[in-house]
């Protein structure tokens, strides 16, 4: 069965949670364990909790987190960290994760990381000054490394957290004046902030912006537009529709969402409802009940580093009249 939507409904939508197109492996088999399993105290009342993806034969559908033996959170397959709240001051916590398969097998539990959280500061409502002295270079061609100058006096400080642009991406310990970050694209500008935060959960001002370019190393393709994106369109029972198709760019990771574009517009957020097609991805969408109209259409993925990737080319197709 196709899936359809009109083009009217497509041009005011803001995002459309769609079902996988595709099948999985014959048989399934239970993606690894997460490896690099981190646990960081974030204030009082939160701990952030970070992993490396996970490798399996059918894929990862998402993750599961646990406090002690207590599954508290799932997470989607193209997120690796989360912030834990609703915690105890001074209190000790152990954290875990879980990878979930395609076809619903969970993986052994990653090692339990052992944190505690500090003691509360009551009526704490000054944040921490702003961090000084960032500096930033690439760390091979997935990599990058960031300092900053240690806070002067004592701010309470208990973590560092790192944006790029407006999203969260990293966190460190209150005492760390450095960070490693992974999972960046070859070829790549990026632009990273450090904020501090302290135990009453406050966070200072962003430090000013460090602007890091990945290199692009033998082999690395960083080309990140859809491959073969297709536009036909067929008619049926007297209605017509364009029919679209294409392969993921390969970016290192999954790719759960795609943006529409008609007629050189933005339409539509597309987000697969569950794992992302492993092949060629096929999408319909109705058009109109009149033959001989013209639309233009292209796409562009959401990549694993939370950038959007380069548009796939535009194609031109008219109601009723053969493949362009």
């Amino acid at each position: 069965m196709r899936r359809t939507l009109s083009l009217a409904a497509l041009a005011s939508a803001a995002v459309l949670a769609l079902g996988a197109c595709g099948t999985g492996d014959e048989a399934a088999k239970a993606p690894s364990a997460p490896a690099g399993v981190t646990a960081q105290a974030g204030s009082a009342t939160s701990v952030h909790v970070m992993w490396k993806p996970a490798a399996g034969k059918d894929g990862v559908s998402g993750y599961e987190v646990y406090r002690g033996k207590t599954k508290i959170k799932d997470v989607p397959a193209g997120q690796s960290m989360i912030d834990v709240t609703g915690l105890e001051p001074s209190t000790a916590y152990t954290f875990s994760v879980r990878a979930r398969g395609a076809e619903g097998t969970v993986s052994p539990p990653s090692g339990e990381l052992a944190v505690t959280t500090p003691a509360a500061v009551a009526e704490d409502k000054k944040a921490p000054a702003q961090p000084t002295g960032v500096t930033g270079k690439s760390d091979g061609a997935r990599g990058a490394r960031l300092n900053w100058a240690a806070a002067a006096g004592d701010q309470g400080i208990t973590s560092y957290d790192i944006h790029q642009g407006g999203s969260k991406i990293h966190s460190v310990d209150g005492k760390a004046t450095g960070a490693r970050l992974t999972q960046l694209r070859p070829g790549t500008r990026y632009s990273f902030t450090v904020t501090a935060r302290d135990a009453a959960d406050n966070s200072s001002p962003a430090s000013r912006a460090v602007e890091i370019t990945t290199p692009r190393g033998p082999g690395d393709d960083p080309d990140t537009a859809p491959i073969d994106f297709r536009a036909a369109t067929h008619a049926a029972d007297g209605a017509h529709y364009v029919d679209l198709s294409w392969l993921a760019p390969k970016t290192g990771g999954k790719v759960p969402s795609y943006q529409i574009y008609l007629d050189g517009k933005f339409a539509t957020t597309l987000i697969w409802g569950g794992e992302p097609p492993t092949g060629r991805a096929t999408y319909s969408v109705y058009a109109s009940k009149k033959a001989g109209e013209t639309y233009r259409v292209k796409i562009r993925a959401k990549l694993p580093d939370g950038n959007w990737g380069k548009f796939s080319a535009e194609r031109t197709i008219v109601t009723g009249g053969a493949r362009p």
